[in-house]
């Protein structure tokens, strides 16, 4: 078989389809640790395996069958993990919601995911008042709440798991689950529009998680610090599955307990976004920042400030690229002193063919900046396409290649750098900036917590830069500091001319930034101009 087959297969029911890893892996390794709930319960693989049937079991009760949608809306824990395994388990649809979710994105997601029925948390429900349900008709609680007035369509009951018995009848299926059949629906964040619903096949997952990391072991532990209803995490759970390692899953990333969650789960192993790994490094060092059994971290997307998180915890330092419509098509790691690491996405896998081409979709040259593109040489390994909206899909895939809508260069080895979102990028004084690259260097400030960088406009041409920034816990950002600051470290067409300080930044129900918002507001009143304020830097 040549190479090029080798990397196209389709990998077999057993390797890649949840149901059959789940039970092979139970009846292999029955006592084998699987996941810990921190600071709470540990279950094995057998353990697991039987939760998983009971919900299964439930669910088949309540009339999910093998290709029908189930709506899934609850935060990191033992309720959200039974219930994905247990829709999977019957070869449903596995369908997450943000727990931000509210609103008419909410009911834009009622209204497209083709889901009959919903696994909730209590608490959520009140927010589907007043909301058309679409073909929503029954809600199972993980806990005791009332329904909504507003839902008198829709049935509301608890979901009581632990009081069936799976019989063999209620977990058959009508056919085997294959590794094309769709697993999930996860919907983008719609950052200027109405999110869309991504169809992804076990192949997908697969290949964007198990197939992807050859530095993962079975005697790793996987910390999960992210959401698991995005696919970012998602994917990690799926690995440690494949492989029959372990995971440690806690509620929600915070600062202030993230190394006594890895300390207490033994966890190996973590994907830390950049914003992540920066409000770590801006915690005071401590005699123990090297006292922790993590040896591996993969940090999206890779900043300047990535070695620095590799030097002062010791870790082996990994990245990846990914959406949730492809595959992880690039990785790098572990990176060494020296590397260029601002914008490193890595080198393409073996089954997938990049390209950084124009806006004619024709390639571009070696360092040159143009929008990455992306296909792969597996069958199903990138997504179905985006679930109810074949216009987005047909543009998305034009010319037989995904279209990221990031731009990137490749440099003359042969590795892809990020640079920035196509509309991203701010165009000042005949000079391109790439808001990523800005935004890494005011984050390099000790009192700037998070930051977004935007064009604005100017009264002469072109862009003006504004940045949009939040303090560290009791500290205070100066703008004019700021910019003296960012005069020492950058080319002077890059330095801002407009700094606006604030509370929060606006942000999408899965927690992405809303640039758009902060570009729409323009000039607050309550925003820094350096000119104004008479301060010229020297050129």
């Amino acid at each position: 078989m040549s190479q090029a087959a080798a990397v196209s297969d389709i990998p077999a029911r057993e390797l890649c389809v949840l149901r059959y890893m789940l039970e092979g892996w139970a009846a292999r390794r029955p006592e084998a640790p699987f996941v810990r709930f921190w600071p709470g319960e540990s279950w094995s693989y057998a353990e697991t395996l039987v939760r998983v049937q009971r919900r299964a079991a439930a669910l088949r009760q309540a009339g999910v069958g093998q290709g029908d949608h189930v709506l899934c809306w609850m935060g990191n824990g033992p309720d959200l993990l039974t219930s994905w395994f247990a829709i999977n388990y019957l070869g449903a649809v596995y369908i997450p919601v943000n727990t931000a979710a509210r609103g008419r994105p909410l009911e834009h997601i009622l209204d497209n995911a083709d889901a009959r029925l919903m696994i909730a948390e209590p608490e959520l429900i009140e927010r589907l008042r007043d909301l058309a349900p679409g073909k929503l008709e029954h809600i199972l609680l993980t806990g005791p709440a009332e329904s909504p007035a507003s839902l008198s369509t829709v049935t509301v009951a608890p979901l009581r798991d632990a009081e069936v018995h799976p019989t063999e009848e209620l977990l058959a299926l009508q056919r085997p689950i294959e590794p094309w059949d769709t697993q999930a629906i996860m919907y983008t964040s719609g950052t200027t529009g109405a999110s869309k619903g991504v169809v992804s096949s076990y192949v997908q997952l697969y290949t964007m998680g198990p197939d992807a990391f050859d530095c993962i072991s079975q005697d790793d532990c996987c910390m999960i610090a992210g959401p698991i209803f995005h696919c970012g995490s998602t994917l990690y759970v799926y690995a440690m599955l494949a492989i029959g390692g372990r995971i440690a899953m806690i509620r929600e990333f915070k600062t202030s307990s993230f190394w006594d969650a890895v300390r207490e789960t033994e966890s190996s192993l973590v994907l830390l976004l950049g914003v992540m790994a920066s409000f770590l490094l801006k915690q005071q060092p401590t005699p123990r920042d090297r006292d922790h059994p993590l040896r591996k971290v993969f940090i999206v997307p890779f900043g300047e400030d990535a070695p620095l998180f590799r030097d002062r915890f010791g870790v082996e330092l990994y990245t990846v690229y990914n959406m949730t419509e492809i595959a992880s098509p690039i990785s790098a790691g572990p990176i060494r002193a020296g590397d260029d690491v601002l914008g490193l996405a890595g080198r393409p896998r073996p089954w997938f063919e990049l390209r950084v081409a124009d806006a004619q979709d024709q390639e571009v040259a070696r360092g040159e900046v143009g929008e990455l593109l992306v296909r792969s040489h597996r069958p199903w390994a990138l997504m179905k396409g985006y679930y109810r909206n074949a216009e987005a899909t047909v543009d998305a895939m034009r010319n037989g290649w995904f279209h990221t809508g990031d731009a990137f260069r490749q440099a003359e080895d042969g590795r892809f750098f990020f640079v920035d979102r196509l509309k991203d990028v701010i165009r000042r004084r005949g000079e391109n900036i790439s808001s990523f690259e800005l935004e890494g260097e005011v984050l390099a400030h000790p009192a700037v917590r998070e930051a977004v960088a935007v064009a604005v406009p100017s009264e002469h041409s072109e862009d003006e830069v504004l940045v949009v920034v939040t303090p560290v816990a009791g500290a205070q950002v100066d703008p004019r500091e700021l910019v003296l600051f960012l005069a020492e470290r950058l080319p002077r067409f890059m330095v801002p001319r407009y700094v606006r300080v604030t509370v929060e930044l606006p942000k999408t129900a899965s927690g992405k930034l809303q640039k758009h918002v902060l570009r729409s507001e323009g000039i607050t009143e309550d925003t820094w101009d350096r000119e104004a304020e008479g301060l010229r830097l020297n050129r």
